[in-house]
């Protein structure tokens, strides 16, 4: 049996709560708060220093619940992230029919990923509170997700007690089961002009800005932004963030970009990076001064998270099937384009399998969660944690 009204209840108190990546304590508190309430030890809670590894700092770590079985079965690792886009600053829910909306349409909701969040806690709260018979498990609510997959790219494994099997509940329907996802590498880009007076010299100086724009425009002309296909290969590329200028009447000396290039192929998504460079670069020499100075550019790029797939007969693959056929669903096999906190588990030696919660349109103010999908998620956690 499934308390729905708990189950709704603790999904709009999660939502309602302030967690931006790097400042998800005021959830891991609650969480925590929940756990000792239902009559978890204080010993099985515990957090990590991830955070401190993290080039976001911020001020908690992954958050792990550990139980002990009370049948035998091998140990289950439930887990779902806690921050929230910045979209979500100041959101609220709103219930309206069998859809939770942001009550500002200024902001997301927020599900991405509460939704996850509160499916596993709610889980364990009725094994606690209902004295359910279940496996070993390991509960984990990581931090920093959204911003590269920083909590579980710097878990410490060893809380986890390690685990045999483990489903992350995240975005889209309850019934589709994320075998794999993308890798994504993300670059650093600052381009460097030369001052001068725009209304008195322009031509003395170098426009950093006119460089980025020219190497943008490129990019997007000859298909290498936005999404790719060449040669019967994938990708996408995308330059989100563009800081820079001070004055109208300065030519602007420095621009600094943020950029990404995701491939499910890690050989296509290094053409991609090498094409970002070179038109940074080529565009940076077309940019002179009368005096025939270039502008310049530094580039750098980090691997976010490698793409994986799991095999097809992996046991948390077969696990997670089963649990949604046991309550009425019908599973769907499915490869990401955003990368998961999967990834790095999957890197780290946790093959991981994602489920949904019902969340649609993340990271924009049309997000919405389907209540009906996020129960049947509810049921789908409850019978992977109770039943073998």
């Amino acid at each position: 049996m499934i308390s729905q009204p708990n189950a709704e209840s603790l999904l709009l108190e999660l939502l309602s709560l302030p967690g931006p990546s790097g400042g998800e304590e005021q959830v891991a508190e609650f969480i925590t708060r929940q756990l000792r309430q239902a009559g978890a030890p204080a010993e099985s809670i515990s957090s990590d220093r991830a955070h401190l590894r993290s080039p976001f700092g911020g001020r908690q770590g992954n958050l792990v619940c550990r139980l002990p079985g009370t049948v035998r079965g091998p140990r289950l690792l439930l887990m779902a992230h806690m921050d929230t886009v910045p979209l979500c600053a100041g959101a609220s829910p709103r219930v309206r029919g069998n859809w939770v909306l942001p009550a500002d349409p200024q902001t997301a909701l927020g599900a991405d990923d509460r939704s996850g969040t509160a499916v596993v806690l709610w889980t364990a709260l009725e094994i606690l509170r209902q004295g359910l018979p279940h496996p070993p498990l390991a509960l984990l609510w990581t931090v920093q997700e959204e911003v590269g997959l920083w909590g579980a790219r710097h878990l410490d494994l060893g809380r986890l007690g390690k685990p045999r099997l483990a489903v992350n509940f995240d975005g889209g329907p309850a019934e589709k089961v994320t075998i794999g996802a993308t890798g994504g590498c993300r670059l650093e880009i600052a381009v460097h002009g030369l001052a001068a007076h725009a209304g008195v010299a322009p031509e003395a100086g170098v426009s950093a800005i006119a460089i980025a724009s020219l190497a943008i425009a490129a990019l997007h002309r000859e298909g290498w932004h936005g999404k790719i296909e060449k040669g019967g290969r994938q990708g996408t590329s995308n330059v989100g963030v563009i800081r820079g200028g001070e004055a109208t009447n300065v030519v602007t000396p420095r621009v600094d970009l943020l950029a990404e290039a995701r491939s499910h192929d890690p050989v296509f998504r290094g053409r991609i990076v090498r094409e970002i460079r070179r038109a940074m670069e080529k565009a940076s020499r077309t940019v002179r001064n009368r005096q025939g100075v270039a502008g310049s550019v530094e580039i750098s790029d980090r691997l976010d998270y490698e793409a994986f797939l799991l095999p097809k007969d992996d046991v948390s693959i077969r696990a997670a099937e089963e649990a949604i056929r046991a309550v009425g669903g019908e599973p769907c096999r499915a490869v990401s384009n955003g990368g998961l906190d999967a990834n790095w588990m999957t890197a780290r030696g946790i093959p991981t399998v994602t489920l949904g919660c019902g969340q649609s349109d993340p990271h924009t103010t049309s997000e919405r969660l389907d209540l009906a999908q996020f129960r049947l998620a509810c049921r789908v956690a409850l019978r992977l944690a109770t039943l073998r």
